[in-house]
């Protein structure tokens, strides 16, 4: 049994330092980074380009809306066609850095409120597919579970992976819980491990309510700029091995595309 496990990463911005890059990327086998809208810049990306090199581990583009000042966690009221330049946009750049540095560009994962926004609306989620596809149709689409993004990236014709939140509240309709509310995000390493175990062995998660919601996954995010996450990505690997699961990058032993 294998599962993927990614975090974001690359957010810091100039002077300003957000995330534990050097200590989180060597424990997860997939990582995304932001592309400059919401986190990062020139350097910033070059740097954690290489960073995922020296540690093996996948590399993937975290496009957002442009918006530094609320980190991408402000819904923007975005055309279908705005998303879509602004995806391929930040695809590209990040793209250009990886193969500046003979790294495969391996999969795209949006960030924050367009995340949230495409996983519920088929326009913005189509969009951002074919967005994606235009780039290059080898991209993996890494989609909220049971989202309008999975749906989307069908019909482009893109392979996609479904993603789960190891840190995050599910409400009973499976739907993420809100930042906004309190206990949206977990923060006990024991309680994460344990949910991510339920998630790779039982295809389910454990809603806010105690309720469980059935949930299909071959990859699961841990938020690298939450408190405490470099023990809580050490104590879901444990229990992953306590329970046969092998940590392993999605797409891991193709051939190299730079």
């Amino acid at each position: 049994m294998e599962m993927d496990l990614n975090c974001d990463a690359g957010e810091s911005f100039g002077l300003y330092r957000l995330g534990l890059d050097e200590e989180a990327v060597p424990l997860v086998s997939s990582v995304n980074i932001a592309c400059g809208f919401h986190g990062g810049d020139p350097r910033v990306m070059r740097r954690t380009v290489q960073l995922a090199k020296r540690h093996g581990v996948s590399v993937g583009a975290h496009p957002s809306h442009p918006d530094l000042v609320g980190f991408g966690r402000r819904a923007l009221d975005a055309t279908p066609e705005e998303v879509a330049d602004d995806v391929v946009y930040q695809v590209g750049a990040l793209l250009a850095f990886c193969r500046a540095e003979g790294v495969r560009l391996n999969h795209v994962k949006l960030h924050g409120a367009l995340y949230n926004q495409a996983a519920t609306d088929a326009s913005l989620a189509d969009a951002v597919a074919a967005a994606v596809r235009s780039v290059d149709p080898g991209l993996v689409l890494v989609c909220l579970s049971g989202s309008a993004m999975v749906a989307a990236a069908d019909r482009a014709g893109l392979r996609h992976l479904e993603e789960a939140f190891a840190d995050r509240a599910y409400a009973p309709d499976g739907q993420l819980v809100s930042r906004r509310l309190p206990g949206a995000v977990i923060h006990d390493p024991g309680m994460v491990a344990e949910r991510v175990a339920l998630m790779a062995t039982a295809h389910q998660v454990r809603a806010i309510d105690g309720s469980l919601v059935p949930l299909s996954a071959q990859t699961v995010c841990v938020h690298g700029d939450t408190p405490g996450a470099v023990g809580v990505l050490r104590a879901i690997r444990a229990r992953l091995a306590q329970e046969g699961v092998r940590v392993r990058a999605f797409g891991a032993g193709e051939a190299a595309r730079c």
